[in-house]
């Protein structure tokens, strides 16, 4: 199973949502995975359907009970008060898991991990309005109201400054490199209202569609933004255009499981090499270097030959010499020869 973790506050959504009070913190839903969202797919924007409309983008949301990632369809929803905005959540990877900060409506966009969610959403901030005069005025530059008759508008060219992706989490090995500006960090502490029961109804109706399943769509879901929320089917919904993404991050296949399965292919060339280093060569060398030198340690053997050399040496004192000596002896025998002729 997948490391996961609820918080109290899951439990606590319905009264959250019933209940339109403020809070002073950051909405947390306090569910953690260890397998990181795909990337953010590529839509386009439905048309507005009225005034005083603000666009609520897509995200991948975890569902414990089908142990997947699903797709939230981005949508246009009423702000709960004049004046409020929408700050998107995010997932945030933090003590080895990806943590889900649930998204918030107050008088300033706060933080939302750097994500590039498009549609005014460029990471920092938004782009596609404003508030004024209890109106809110549209950037037509990002806001599609093609087919609304809407008169509070104006064209402001947005740009962005960081590299645009798809990737849809902060931190962690291949996420946005962000952190809060003061600005943000001071909106994190206003009054906030959590999300509507319309953006909930949205939330539980792309939960029970198979088809938004990453594990289904991989990473591309048919059904990417919708005009109105909770509407899947007719006028007004969008699908993901085709980008070529291949999600295989098998989503609703424990980490424990799906990790090894990538170690493995990673680390195999190292086994491999030290398997040859260690055991071809080194055991060949113990068994022929016994075999081997005792053969030619064994060949000293006739060395001790000269063994006989001191011997050849010792009969030069004692026999030799005498021998040598013996012929003073017979001229001994010549003076006898002389005599005998001095005597005849």
């Amino acid at each position: 199973m997948q490391n996961k973790t609820w918080s109290l506050s899951i439990l606590l959504m319905p009264l959250m949502l019933a209940l339109p009070h403020s809070s002073t913190a950051q909405i947390s839903v306090g569910i953690s995975v260890n397998v990181a969202p795909p990337e953010l797919p590529v839509y386009d924007q439905p048309p507005i359907p009225g005034d005083g409309y603000l666009w609520t983008p897509g995200y991948w949301a975890w569902g414990d009970d089908i142990q997947d990632y699903y797709w939230v369809p981005g949508t246009w929803v009423l702000a709960p008060q004049p004046g409020y905005l929408w700050t998107p959540g995010y997932w945030g990877w933090q003590g080895g898991v990806f943590l889900w900060n649930a998204g918030y409506w107050g008088a300033h966009v706060g933080f939302y991990g750097g994500v590039n969610y498009g549609w005014g959403y460029g990471g920092s901030g938004f782009q596609g309005g404003y508030w004024q005069g209890g109106h809110l005025y549209y950037n037509r530059s990002v806001t599609n109201i093609s087919t609304t008759n809407i008169t509070n508008v104006y064209n402001k060219t947005v740009i962005n400054n960081v590299t645009v992706n798809k990737v849809s989490y902060n931190g962690g090995s291949g996420g946005v490199r962000a952190q809060p500006s003061s600005a943000e960090l001071a909106a994190a502490h206003e009054p906030h209202i959590a999300v509507t029961p319309v953006q909930h109804q949205q939330q539980q109706t792309a939960r029970t569609n198979p088809a938004l399943r990453a594990s289904a769509n991989h990473g591309n879901p048919p059904i990417a933004a919708t005009q109105r929320p909770g509407a899947f089917s007719g006028a007004g919904v969008v699908a993901a255009k085709p980008t070529g993404n291949t999600y295989v991050a098998h989503a609703n296949t424990p980490a424990h499981e799906a990790t090894p399965e990538a170690r493995p292919a990673q680390s195999a060339p190292h086994p491999a090499q030290p398997a040859p280093r260690a055991a071809a060569p080194r055991p060949a060398q113990p068994e022929a270097a016994p075999r081997a030198e005792p053969a030619p340690r064994a060949e000293p053997a006739p060395r001790a030959e000269p063994a006989p050399r001191p011997n050849a040496a010792q009969p030069k004192p004692t026999p030799p010499p005498p021998p040598r000596q013996a012929p003073p002896h017979p001229p001994e025998h010549p003076p006898e020869h002389q005599d005998d002729h001095e005597h005849h």
